[in-house]
C-alpha cells in the first residue's frame, strides 16, 4: 500500500507532452529573484541560492543550453569578489570600529571629496559589502537557474504574433552559431592533419573564408525555405489599429519596466505591483492587436498545464511572502552591521523560501532519454502560412 502511494506521488518522467512551459520556469526564477532583492540577510540569500541550485540539479536536462548554470554561478562569485575588492580599496559608506588593516592612502584632489583610495579597512565595511554583493550574486544565480531549466528555443516560439519576426531571427541566430563553431573546429582539425598552420593571422584568414562560404550557403538555403513557406506575408489592418497597437505596446513596456523596478527596489512595493499589472495588461493588448497582421499557424504549441501553474505559483508565493516579511519585520531581513553581530535566521521567511522547492516535486523528472534533452526538446520549429 505504501509503495503504491509513493509511486502515485512520484514525478513522472519528462516527455514532450508533459514538459513544464518555459515561461513558468522564468516566472519561478523571477519570484526567487524578487525575494532576494528584499533581503540582505546572508542566511536567507544562501537559502535562496541553495533552493535554486537544488531544483536545477534535479530537473535540468543534458541539453547544451542547460549547462549555462555553472557559468552564472562563476559570474556570481566573481561579482561578490569584485564587490569585496572595491570595498577594500575604495572604502565603504559604513564607518566601523573594528580595524582590520590600514592601507597606504593615495591623496585625491578636492573635487573627488568623498572618494578615497586605500586607508582604513574595517570589519563593518567588509561585512556590509559582503551582504550587498550576496544580494546581486543571488539574483544572478536565479537568472542562471531560469536559463538552465527553460529551453530558449521553446520560449522564443511562445512569443505572440507581433514579435514573430524577432523570434524567428533569434532562433535562426541560435541555430547558426553552433554550426559556425563546428565548422571552425572541423577546418582547424583538417589543417592540422595536413600539417598546415591553424593559428595566427594566416591561419585565421584561411579558416575564416571557408566558414563564411558555408554560412552564406546555409543562409541562401534558409531564405529559400522561408520564402517557400510564405514567411513575411502580412494582413492589411487599418491605420487606427496600427497606431493603437504602437501606443499600447510602448506604454505597456514602460509600465512593465517601471513596475519591475518598483518590485526590485526596497521602497517601491506600493506602486510597483499596480504599475506592473497595468503595464502587462497594456502590453498584452498591444501584442494581441499587433498579432492580427501576422498570418500564420503555430506548430505544436506548448500547453501551460497544472504543473506550470504550480511552478510559477511557487515562485510568486516566495516573492509575496518575502515582501510581506520585509514590511512586517525589516530588521530580520536586513540585519545591521553597526554594531557588528551575527545574523539570525528568521523562521517563517525561511519556511517561505522553502516553497521554492515545489518544482523539484511537481516538475517531470528528466530521466532516461529526457535527461539527454531528446524528449523535452521538440523538433525544429516549423511555421507555415495559414
Amino acid at each position: 500500500m505504501t509503495g503504491s502511494f509513493g509511486a502515485g506521488w512520484r514525478a513522472p518522467e519528462a516527455h514532450r507532452g508533459n514538459a513544464v512551459h518555459p515561461g513558468a520556469w522564468w516566472l519561478w526564477a523571477i519570484g526567487l529573484g524578487t525575494a532576494a532583492s528584499r533581503t540582505t540577510n546572508p542566511l536567507l540569500l544562501g537559502l535562496l541560492a541553495a533552493v535554486a541550485g537544488y531544483v536545477v540539479a534535479v530537473r535540468r536536462t543534458e541539453a547544451p543550453w542547460a549547462r549555462s548554470y555553472g557559468a552564472f554561478v562563476k559570474l556570481a562569485l566573481a561579482v561578490l569578489a569584485i564587490r569585496l575588492v572595491f570595498a577594500t580599496f575604495l572604502g565603504s559608506p559604513v564607518p566601523g570600529t573594528h580595524l582590520l588593516v590600514t592601507l597606504p592612502e593615495i591623496p585625491l584632489p578636492g573635487w573627488a571629496e568623498g572618494v578615497r583610495l586605500g586607508g582604513r579597512v574595517t570589519a563593518e565595511g567588509l561585512v556590509f559589502a559582503l551582504y550587498d554583493g550576496l544580494k546581486l550574486a543571488t539574483l544572478l544565480v536565479c537568472v542562471g537557474a531560469a536559463n538552465a531549466l527553460a529551453s530558449p528555443t521553446r520560449l522564443l516560439r511562445t512569443l505572440p504574433g507581433a514579435l514573430y519576426e524577432a523570434g524567428v531571427a533569434v532562433v535562426v541566430a541560435m541555430t547558426f552559431a553552433p554550426h559556425l563553431v563546428g565548422d571552425v573546429r572541423r577546418l582547424r582539425a583538417a589543417r592540422r592533419l595536413r600539417g598546415r598552420p591553424d593559428r595566427g593571422l594566416r591561419g585565421l584568414l584561411q579558416v575564416g573564408l571557408p566558414v563564411l562560404e558555408g554560412a552564406l550557403e546555409r543562409s541562401v538555403a534558409l531564405a529559400a525555405a522561408m520564402d517557400a513557406r510564405g514567411y513575411g506575408r502580412t494582413a492589411d489592418v487599418p491605420p487606427a489599429v496600427r497606431r493603437t497597437t504602437a501606443a499600447l505596446t510602448l506604454g505597456g513596456l514602460l509600465g512593465v519596466c517601471a513596475g519591475t523596478y518598483g518590485l526590485l527596489a526596497a521602497e517601491g512595493a506600493g506602486y510597483g505591483l499596480p504599475l506592473l499589472l497595468a503595464g502587462v495588461a497594456a502590453a498584452l493588448g498591444g501584442l494581441w492587436l499587433g498579432g492580427r497582421r501576422t498570418v500564420r499557424t503555430r506548430y505544436r504549441p506548448d500547453a501551460w498545464g497544472a504543473r506550470g501553474w504550480l511552478v510559477a505559483g511557487s515562485g510568486a508565493a516566495v516573492a509575496a511572502l518575502l515582501i510581506r516579511a520585509a514590511a512586517y519585520d525589516p530588521a530580520a531581513l536586513s540585519p545591521g552591521v553597526l554594531p557588528l553581530t551575527a545574523p539570525a535566521l528568521p523562521l517563517w521567511p525561511a519556511a517561505a523560501v522553502l516553497l521554492g522547492l515545489l518544482p523539484a516535486l511537481v516538475a517531470p523528472s528528466p530521466a532516461g532519454a529526457a535527461r539527454r534533452g531528446a524528449a523535452i526538446e521538440s523538433p525544429s520549429p516549423r511555421e507555415e502560412p495559414s
